[in-house]
């Protein structure tokens, strides 16, 4: 064990091992150590600046860390009316509850709002939850919205330069009419590279618009298809590895083409219901279509593993 993040000898952040063994995101993980629920060599960690390498002995609430797990990442239709959270004070249903029971503990890629409908990555890797919402990898964030009021194109183009609303600078942003407007709502292509709390709908206030809709159709590489509202899909390891590879292999580069080139919803696509992860694919073609999937059942009596219970046995997750 060491607690400095240069040591000679290697090994990694204790946060980013206990979110690879699936029981947690590092944002959990450092609450865990914190609350005194956390021993690595037999001494009750104080804070999370500690590595630690294959031969250190790692226990949370006196149980030890499992095996880190194979890494999964799943894309999520999320309807309208879902928190993207482990558990909500008003007592709204989330995410997680509605995740079919056989489905992994996972963590959200970022977050949708109340009202935000579309694409949702889930993944039981904490480190890869992390990875993937660095601003760092430079992967767009597209969405349809649909706006009451009447639309300026001139105003809607000078968003690629940016925009101040409220004293938030937001960066540039691609924003264009699908269609010639005739109604009093209109359906916009939007898309952003920073993703800031509730960036679309400050930035049409800002230009006389009210979003009425708003759906979020793909995260870097990976899109939302057909995949149907309220339906869970793999993608398969093979794929991950190809469209991610600063993850897998940091010393890779991330290409134009990985992000932007491939249509990623799943080739293999099915809803989850518990099988087995997919085996790695051995071609992309024909990837693009998802099978219609049936209703998926809602979870029942889960409690989040950042409530304070055993990390055992809870699958849902926040970040």
């Amino acid at each position: 064990m060491n607690d400095t993040e240069n040591s000679e000898s290697g090994g990694e952040r204790i946060a980013k091992v206990m979110a690879r063994a699936g029981l947690c995101s590092r944002r959990e993980a450092e609450s865990w150590i914190a609350a005194g629920r956390v021993r690595v060599n037999g001494k009750t960690l104080e804070s999370p600046a500690c590595l630690v390498g294959p031969d250190d002995q790692v226990f949370v609430d006196n149980k030890p860390l499992p095996t880190a797990q194979v890494t999964r990442l799943f894309l999520y239709h999320k309807p309208a009316g879902l928190v993207t959270s482990a558990r909500d004070e008003l007592g709204r249903p989330t995410v997680f509850d509605m995740l079919p029971a056989a489905m992994p503990r996972v963590v959200s890629v970022g977050r949708l709002d109340l009202t935000t409908e579309g694409l949702l990555l889930l993944t039981n890797d904490g480190g890869l939850s992390r990875h993937l919402e660095l601003p760092a990898t430079g992967w767009k964030r597209r969405y349809r919205v649909r706006v009451y009021g009447t639309v300026n194109e001139k105003k809607l183009a000078g968003l690629k330069d940016g925009i101040t609303v409220d004293g938030v600078r937001y960066g540039a942003i691609e924003a264009t009419l699908e269609e010639a407007q005739t109604k009093a709502n209109s359906w916009l292509s939007v898309t952003l590279t920073e993703g800031k709390n509730r960036e679309i709908r400050r930035v049409m206030e800002a230009l006389d618009l009210q979003v009425t809709r708003l759906i979020r159709v793909s995260y870097g590489p990976f899109r939302l298809g057909k995949l149907n509202e309220g339906a869970v899909e793999e993608v398969p390891l093979a794929a991950l590895r190809e469209l991610i590879p600063t993850y897998f292999n940091p010393g890779a580069a991330q290409t134009d083409t990985d992000i932007d080139g491939v249509d990623t919803a799943p080739r293999t696509a099915r809803t989850h219901t518990g099988a087995a992860p997919a085996k790695n694919a051995t071609s992309r073609k024909g990837w693009a279509k998802a099978k219609p999937d049936t209703k998926v059942k809602p979870r029942k009596n889960r409690k989040p593993s950042g409530s304070g219970g055993k990390p055992t046995g809870n699958r849902t997750g926040k970040r």
